[in-house]
């Protein structure tokens, strides 16, 4: 593997995690999908706008991971020290270090696939038939059986 290519920016320093580090973030997410909005296949990609807890649902999706014991969203530093990249990886899907493909899920919606598969990150839109793209969510591929099924996906995407 080589480095990260020149449009990738750098990741954020989150350790040690504060409050300041969600200011930090959200600073981020405003520049990045709030003043503008990321560019995919000609059009704006965009979010629900619903807050909790004084921010934007996506941006705990971005930054957070949920507990598979409490079902409580935690900080995940792996996902948050990435977040600069989810724009980047949108707006340069057409790079070779990125691997995007549509795929339709189980319940018949259509979901973006973009992945850094040298940098393990990836990035989920639903696609509508306008074209248009909503932003799920985004983060590190931790796990080889993430990995896998991302390979399965990937091998099953449509033409």
């Amino acid at each position: 593997m080589t480095g990260p290519p020149d449009w990738l920016p750098p990741m954020v320093k989150v350790d040690p995690w504060t409050h300041d580090t969600f200011d930090g973030l959200y600073t981020i997410f405003v520049r990045d999908f709030k003043d503008t909005q990321p560019v995919y296949g000609g059009k704006s990609v965009w979010y629900f706008p619903d807050v909790e807890d004084g921010k934007e649902v996506i941006f705990w999706h971005l930054t957070h991971r949920e507990d598979e014991v409490t079902g409580e969203r935690l900080p995940d530093m792996r996902r948050s020290e990435r977040f600069p990249w989810v724009r980047a990886t949108i707006e340069n899907s057409s790079k070779p270090e990125v691997l995007a493909w549509d795929y339709k899920e189980g319940g018949g919606s259509i979901h973006t696939y973009l992945w850094l598969r040298d940098f393990e990150f990836l990035v989920i839109m639903k696609k509508y038939r306008d074209g248009r793209r909503r932003l799920i969510t985004s983060f590190f591929v931790d796990f080889p059986h993430k990995r896998r099924k991302l390979e399965k996906k990937y091998k099953e995407r449509l033409p």
